[in-house]
């Protein structure tokens, strides 16, 4: 039985890893994925596991992007520095209006949004999104092509379309990279902030459910957890690796077929199943 469990943590980690980065829905992915495969423990666990798994993906981004994300540059004389500062205080700044409407409202968004329904909509919706704005930016030329040239204001308003991210099926990553290029950064900078941006975001996440839950665990609930974790953070580090030098030479239009294809998929699956 632990062997099998630990090949569930296994695929779940591996849904994971692909699905958080690429701007496709881990959510609508887990819902489909928990609908054949299921972790025979209790629901708290499962619940936890869900949301701790991300800490891989989220060690994933620290790892790749460690020069550019920690502020002290290490050599003889340690030298603190301020631009990587504005860099964080700019992702600080974007996490605002998510963490205060997430706080507030948290309860009412999932009893309101977490079924199939608003995921179905919510993936080809925005799906469809991604081919228009795709098609109208195709020869527009980019304001933005660092990271630390972003402002402050511009920050805020990539944390406001991270706003949507919080209905089911919208997909942060989605949300935020969409949001970004409408103000004119470059694919590369919004998919690289996005990753900066769910560093705060998942960490806060991960350690409330894991508060929440206490810290008694089995020895098989250790096992999948880390299982879990570690295949997330792999599988994350490829996910990540792929969608920057895609990007440099696509569009997101194939992400917004897929959505488009994969949101009709749930919503006829859970159609047929009623019928039945």
């Amino acid at each position: 039985m632990e062997f099998i469990e630990i090949l569930k943590a296994i695929i779940l980690g591996i849904v994971e890893g692909i699905t958080e980065w690429l701007p496709i829905s881990s959510t609508g992915h887990m819902i489909l994925v928990n609908e054949f495969l299921q972790l025979s423990m209790s629901d708290a666990f499962k619940e936890l596991f869900l949301v701790v798994i991300q800490l891989g993906a989220i060690l994933a981004v620290v790892v790749l992007y460690w020069r550019k994300l920690f502020p002290v540059s290490i050599g003889k004389k340690p030298v603190i520095q301020k631009e990587i500062i504005s860099v964080w205080l700019k992702i600080l700044v974007a996490c605002v209006p998510a963490a205060i409407i997430g706080f507030l409202f948290d309860n009412q968004i999932e009893a309101l949004f977490f079924n199939y329904q608003t995921v179905s909509i919510t993936l080809i919706v925005y799906g469809i999104l991604f081919i228009i704005i795709e098609s109208k930016n195709k020869n527009r030329i980019s304001q933005i092509n660092k990271v630390s040239q972003i402002t402050y204001k511009r920050a805020l308003l990539i944390g406001v379309f991270q706003l949507l991210a919080l209905i089911p099926g919208t997909s942060r990553s989605g949300a935020t990279i969409l949001g970004a290029i409408l103000i004119g950064t470059s694919r590369t900078v919004a998919a690289e902030f996005t990753f900066y941006l769910a560093v705060p975001v998942m960490v806060g996440a991960s350690l409330l459910k894991i508060v929440k839950f206490g810290f008694h665990f089995t020895s098989a609930e250790i096992a999948v957890l880390m299982t879990g974790t570690i295949v997330a953070f792999i599988v994350s580090i490829l996910a990540i690796k792929f969608l920057i030098v895609y990007i440099k030479k696509h569009d997101f239009k194939v992400f917004g077929w897929y959505r488009i294809v994969l949101g009709i998929a749930v919503l006829a699956y859970f159609l047929v199943k009623t019928l039945i």
